[in-house]
């Protein structure tokens, strides 16, 4: 989790990332203004079966697939994070059906009266929902139809044994704050980065955290590659040129005249 944090907030959390990171012991998820799309978070869901809070706020990537399959799929899901940028509001809106609960032709006054094994689906096991700019008619439908989630809770003043809200469900905390509390900020800074000078400030690599190694090792890595990809494009736009030249009629009377005017010139 503290590999996956540090990920995020340098900018690098992606499928391919997060699905390799991902344990069965999580319990909780930030993926918060990252690159995971429906198939990566599809994919974790799959893999952490004991998730109760995640936070996919500022995902453009996460539609309403992803957002219905992690809240119908996470049966121990109590906090969801949504939200946040002009396309996760706009999918946060779309998906409001979800959190509805849908009977089965029983009888009731209120929801409140109804065990929980006669809603048919509907989020059951959700109770705190984080939605920083909730727009007025989604958080009416919320409050009036889903009443037994609570939008943007705000602590209890008298803190009493079971009204007390979670710390996930908090508006002014990260959700995975508390894996990187050992970790030097600085480790994650994107903006004016250079591995040589970090490198050096840094203590023994035997002193250094796992996040860090994993850090340091992937821009090693890429470094490391970069002049071989550069070479590879090279070589890959010289090979589309000849198959050009070898398909197109044109190119090739054109190549043969330049080959024999060069040869003309030769013997003159």
């Amino acid at each position: 989790m503290a590999m996956a944090a540090v990920a995020r907030r340098r900018r690098l959390l992606n499928d391919d990332v997060i699905i390799s990171l991902a344990d069965t012991s999580w319990e909780l998820l930030d993926i918060s203004g990252s690159d995971v799309s429906d198939f990566g978070l599809g994919k974790v869901v799959e893999i952490c079966k004991s998730l109760r809070a995640v936070d996919i706020s500022r995902c453009d990537k996460i539609t309403i697939t992803g957002f219905s399959e992690l809240v119908q799929n996470c049966h121990s899901l109590e906090t969801l994070r949504c939200g946040g940028s002009p396309r996760s509001d706009y999918t946060a809106r779309r998906c409001l059906g979800i959190f509805k609960p849908k009977l089965n032709d029983m009888d009731g006054d209120s929801w409140e009266d109804l065990d929980t094994m006669e809603i048919a689906s509907g989020a059951e096991s959700l109770r705190w929902l984080v939605w920083e700019k909730i727009d007025k008619d989604s958080l009416e439908i919320l409050s009036t139809e889903c009443p037994r989630i609570a939008v943007n809770p705000k602590p209890s003043p008298f803190g009493f044994r079971g009204s007390a809200v979670p710390r996930e469900a908090l508006q002014s905390i990260t959700l995975d704050d508390p894996t990187v509390k050992d970790i030097d900020p600085t480790t994650w800074a994107v903006c004016g980065f250079n591995l040589k000078t970090v490198s050096s400030s840094l203590l023994s690599p035997s002193e250094l955290s796992v996040a860090e190694k994993f850090r340091l090792a992937f821009v090693e890595r890429d470094t490391r590659l970069a002049p071989k990809r550069a070479k590879n494009a090279r070589q890959n736009q010289r090979r589309a040129e000849r198959e050009w030249m070898m398909t197109n009629t044109r190119a090739k009377a054109l190549a043969l005249a330049s080959q024999v005017s060069k040869s003309l010139h030769s013997w003159n």
